[in-house]
């Protein structure tokens, strides 16, 4: 952890709490650091009030101060929700008696579906990679391990050489939680795969125990934020006004694969899902799909 964060490792409660999402609920470390984050945003502004006597309107005081400066919705929901958990915590390992946010309400979210892009998107998105340049068949493999085999930015950036069963097919992927599945990779991206190592990576990599599959130009590790550069870059200079992020590629994949008629039960475990609701959304999806389809074609729509 750094900055803000490293003070947090100071709290006693703060650290019991890490220690708990760790090891007894298995979170990921980017879940981890979201909530250390705003439980430091909250001891911040309660200033000299201890976490463990933080009250039900000093809790109110700092949510409003938070949608003062104009923190969306979305985000607030994920802060009430990060605390209600914390301090559920507290209750539970009996250092407080009552939990201050139990009759604090989540701010209702509309319900939005998840932006995709079409295989003509992807295509001119591939397109639109400069070949003169070193990185181009990295930024390539990029694309295609996003939106051919669903990976969250965050697994792609984890993803090892000794992950690659490119001989039969498959590559493990290490997910939320740590927990691992094997997901199917297509002709392409594995014929892609093997020419980015042969065009990039064997020449790029500077430590020979360095097992990340895809790497910066300096032979490091490529960062969560740089991949989401590429991405958005990408997309700009394919034309693309959607709003694009790593995870679209995530969602265009799921989205293919229901359009197509894949069993939904197969999709969830190819992304990860630990419940069959969350991948359950891309049949709303693909349902909104079809009524555009019926409402251009169909005489009496």
């Amino acid at each position: 952890m750094h900055g803000d964060q490293t003070k947090l490792k100071k709290d006693p409660l703060i650290q019991d709490f890490i220690s708990h999402l760790q090891l007894e609920r298995s979170l990921s470390k980017n879940t981890i650091s979201a909530y250390s984050s705003d439980i430091y945003k909250l001891k911040h502004f309660a200033n000299s009030v201890s976490l463990d006597r933080i009250d039900h309107t000093l809790v109110s005081d700092f949510l409003k101060s938070l949608e003062s400066v104009g923190l969306s919705a979305r985000s607030l929901a994920r802060i009430i929700s990060g605390l209600k958990t914390f301090y559920k915590f507290l209750v539970s390992e009996q250092v407080i008696v009552a939990n201050p946010l139990q009759t604090i309400d989540t701010p209702k979210l509309p319900k939005t579906l998840p932006e995709v892009l079409s295989h003509e998107e992807i295509t001119s998105m591939l397109e639109s990679i400069d070949f003169s340049k070193r990185s181009a068949e990295r930024d390539k493999t990029i694309i295609m391990l996003l939106y051919g085999s669903g990976l969250r930015v965050s697994e792609l950036v984890d993803l090892k050489v000794n992950d690659l069963y490119l001989d039969d097919g498959f590559i493990k992927v290490t997910g939320k939680g740590d927990k691992e599945r094997l997901v199917p990779i297509g002709a392409k991206t594995i014929r892609q795969l093997k020419y980015y190592f042969q065009s990039y990576r064997l020449d790029i990599a500077k430590d020979a125990q360095l097992n990340n599959v895809i790497l910066n130009q300096k032979g490091n590790v490529l960062s969560r934020i740089s991949i989401f550069k590429i991405v958005k870059s990408m997309a700009v200079k394919a034309g693309i006004k959607k709003s694009i992020s790593p995870h679209t590629l995530r969602h265009s994949f799921a989205t293919v694969l229901i359009e197509a008629g894949a069993d939904l039960r197969a999709v969830q475990q190819m992304l990860g899902h630990e419940s069959i609701t969350t991948t359950e959304i891309y049949t709303h999806l693909d349902n909104s799909y079809l009524k555009t389809i019926i409402e251009q074609y169909h005489p009496r729509s």
